[in-house]
């Protein structure tokens, strides 16, 4: 009998100095950073590559003609995270058709804070180089768009022609156009037309940088006016063996409430009226012919599709997973 409690109180001892050794060696075990930002999304012979520059977070009171109680009962719906304001991804796009490489939209460099900028980091750790990519289509040219283009004067795609449309060069690169801008909105203007006008400097100093105007082609590329959030902003289409991919852009900021909500604008919209006129349009043509979206603020990897039960509000269906 004193041999079996001997036992016992022995194994117990060591379950109890194992589980606390197990103990000791969890806590010690260090959390590790997220993967390497980019996925990489096949569409018959043609790759496409999302890559992200980086997750932001903006404020409920951006979101125009909509309640704050509203934004906190959608994000709520979505399980979404209510405390850091409403979520944006900051994505770009790198299609490989076998013949040529074109990035869509570029991500911000150093154009917003450590948080963003990883677009390039990110090209590379999925196999490509830099100086392969020969085309950049830029939706339009705000900073989160056109600034990862290059870094400190220098190009970060040497090789590559830069393509946006006319009436977007024109309404920030033509010196002109601040005469026209009421005295409230000056300064910002003025202080997005030095990010861009850095980003683009070293593309046409090499002429590398064009417009194209509606009915344009770009290589494989169909241009869309999507005008609203810029005065020049555009969509790029893309039609594969599989089905046609569709580049939006800024049309949507945030996958709970502008798609819940699609009549609501942004406060980044410059002509908000005709922003909401542009999703308003477009949505219903992409919940009823299935197009693959690309979407550079939508949750990573920002590539899926658009649905409605209703025709009314939408929802945002991510790509699964392919491995």
């Amino acid at each position: 009998m004193n041999i079996l409690k001997t036992s016992l109180f022995a194994s117990l001892c060591a379950a109890a100095a194992l589980g606390f050794n197990m103990q000791v060696h969890a806590a010690d075990i260090p959390q590790q950073q997220q993967v390497a930002g980019f996925y990489q999304h096949q569409l018959g012979n043609t790759q496409i590559t999302a890559l992200l520059d980086g997750t932001n977070f903006m404020s409920p009171a951006l979101f125009k003609d909509i309640s704050p109680d509203k934004v906190q009962e959608i994000l709520k719906k979505y399980h979404a995270d209510q405390a850091k304001g409403v979520q944006t991804s900051v994505n770009a796009f790198l299609v490989n058709t076998g013949k040529s490489l074109t990035l869509v939209d570029s991500g911000t460099a150093d154009c917003f804070g450590a948080h963003l900028g990883s677009v390039l980091k990110n090209l590379k750790a999925a196999g490509y180089q830099p100086e392969q990519v020969t085309t950049i289509l830029l939706t339009h040219l705000h900073p989160d768009h056109s600034c990862g283009v290059s870094k400190n004067g220098i190009a970060n795609y040497p090789n590559a022609t830069i393509y946006v449309s006319a009436d977007e060069a024109n309404y920030w690169l033509n010196p002109k156009q601040a005469e026209k801008i009421t005295a409230d909105k000056r300064a910002n203007y003025l202080g997005t037309v030095e990010k861009i006008k850095a980003a683009l400097a070293p593309y046409q100093a090499k002429k590398q940088f064009k417009t194209f105007k509606l009915g344009d082609k770009i290589g494989e590329f169909e241009v869309i006016s999507t005008a609203g959030h810029t005065p020049g902003h555009f969509s790029y289409k893309l039609k594969t063996a599989g089905e046609d991919v569709i580049f939006i852009g800024d049309i949507v900021h945030s996958h709970t409430v502008q798609f819940d909500r699609p009549e609501t604008a942004i406060e980044y919209d410059i002509d908000p009226k005709m922003a909401v006129q542009t999703r308003l349009k477009q949505f219903p043509d992409y919940a009823k012919h299935g197009q693959t979206i690309a979407a550079p603020h939508s949750p990573f990897p920002g590539i899926g599709h658009i649905y409605s039960a209703d025709g009314k509000s939408y929802q945002w269906i991510p790509v699964h997973f392919k491995d």
